[in-house]
């Protein structure tokens, strides 16, 4: 036999029917086979970056996420929630926001001041990317495509732009970035008197967000620094037609520059080298795409599908809304019955960094995590909330046995799904595939200083 028939034997086997039709039977046991099969059929491919960023703006978006000013009381920046140390979050299962101190997972509650957020930082991996349409755990910022599919996308936002992308704002990342320094717990304040400082925006009303932007503008362009920068960024813009756009502009090519990491072992894998994977990493990318079903909202190059799901993820922490009972998740933007409890399917890049996991961090350990999709109700039973720091326990006054969690939860974990100790190493393992190396070596993003002069939160 030649060594051309011996290998087509080796992986086809011809059937003839009865009815004398032929058949060719992929019979090829190769477990790269089987996974580079899987991602066939999934569409998944190389992850577009989308386009560089020009390095001026790089440099504006590098001072103004470092930058106290940004935020009312002056004692947060973005990178506070954000410490590229970090993985891009904070390490906490709940963000402090505005009055607390330190950083990362030793930041600490000011119990004079309300700072306890009800949600998880999110992490800021490859915004960039022109796939990315759904931002925040609750979709607050979001784009559609028209119906026909031309034109530019429609926008939600909760401040109303009206059916696009505001004027001056390059990108749906950009209009995202605006939004975090407007809710008073986060970086605005609710305090107006501050020792030293006066903080001017604690009078602003919780959805003006445009009093807020434009009170920040104000303070940005009283500094020589941070005229110079935008006048870099910006060399055809009079500095009175400068907006918080612009700022959102500036942030966002920040975070493609410094966050857009595509050198993971599955990224090396996507591009053609089998040695990239393990054969257990391989497996658990098998079981991913089929048995387990994480593909069914994890999919896509991002790993997430930008829908909105309710997984039985028990409810912590001080609650969101008016009333500070309960996290409605997407119901919250979108007033819809529907919608209550489901939220944003988290992209997985990175994902063994970026804990602790869901939208409140209660899980503690990403295996945790990942089991508790293999059967939510049982797992709901058996939370304990005595692992969780004492401070959000103390806010924590939901009784896990009577929410409603489970009443409208997701089909796709609706029922348990079994799967052995082995099989859930082996996913674990395709997890941790997803991590690019560099996460660990982030410090190029952090700047040697900061225009206002404020200290600005570094942690090594």
């Amino acid at each position: 036999m030649s060594t051309p028939t011996r290998l087509l034997a080796a992986c086809v086997c011809i059937v003839v029917l009865a009815a004398g039709v032929t058949l060719l039977v992929d019979l090829d046991p190769s477990i790269d086979s089987q996974l580079r099969r899987a991602l066939a059929d999934a569409g998944v491919t190389r992850l577009d970056p989308g386009p560089a960023p020009d390095s001026a703006l790089v440099e504006l978006g590098r001072a103004l996420f470092f930058d106290r000013e940004m935020s009312g009381r002056r004692d947060i920046a973005c990178a506070t929630c954000h410490l590229p140390s970090q993985a891009t979050v904070d390490g906490l299962s709940l963000s402090l926001g505005t009055g607390a101190s330190g950083l990362g997972p030793e930041r600490q509650v000011d119990a004079a001041v309300k700072s306890i957020l009800p949600r998880n930082a999110i992490d800021l991996f490859n915004r960039g990317s022109p796939e990315w349409r759904t931002f925040f755990w609750d979709g607050r910022v979001r784009a559609q495509l028209p119906a026909d599919g031309q034109g530019r996308p429609v926008v939600e936002t909760p401040a109303g732009f009206p059916g696009m992308i505001p004027p001056g704002a390059d990108n749906l990342l950009a209009v995202a970035s605006m939004f975090p320094v407007g809710p008073s717990i986060e970086m605005k304040g609710e305090d107006r008197h501050i020792p030293g400082e006066e903080n001017e925006f604690a009078a602003v009303e919780a959805r003006d967000m445009h009093g807020v932007w434009d009170g920040l503008m104000q303070r940005f362009l009283k500094l020589p620094g941070y005229v110079d920068l935008f006048a870099r960024a910006y060399p055809d813009v009079p500095k009175e037609q400068l907006t918080f756009q612009h700022v959102g502009n500036a942030l966002a090519a920040l975070q493609i520059d410094a966050f857009t990491l595509l050198e993971s072992p599955f990224d090396r894998y996507l591009a053609g080298d089998d040695s990239a994977l393990s054969e257990q990493e391989k497996r658990g990318g098998i079981l991913f795409y089929g048995k387990a079903k994480c593909a069914a909202c994890h999919g896509g190059n991002l790993f997430t599908d930008h829908d909105f799901h309710n997984i039985g993820a028990p409810q912590i922490g001080p609650g969101m809304g008016f009333k500070g009972i309960e996290d409605l998740g997407r119901a919250g933007e979108s007033n819809d019955a529907e919608d209550r409890f489901k939220f944003r399917t988290p992209p997985l890049r990175n994902v063994t960094e970026t804990g602790p996991w869901f939208h409140n961090g209660v899980m503690l350990t990403l295996r945790e995590a990942v089991e508790y999709h293999l059967d939510p109700e049982t797992a709901f039973e058996r939370i304990d909330l005595s692992k969780l720091p004492r401070e959000i326990q103390q806010v924590s006054s939901f009784d896990l046995q009577n929410l409603n969690v489970m009443h409208s939860l997701d089909h796709r974990v609706a029922t348990p799904l079994e799967l052995s100790e082995t099989e859930v190493d082996e996913l674990m393992a395709f997890l941790k595939a997803l991590t690019d190396p560099a996460v660990k070596d982030m410090g190029g993003a952090v700047p040697d200083s900061v225009p206002s002069g404020l200290r600005f939160d570094k942690l090594d």
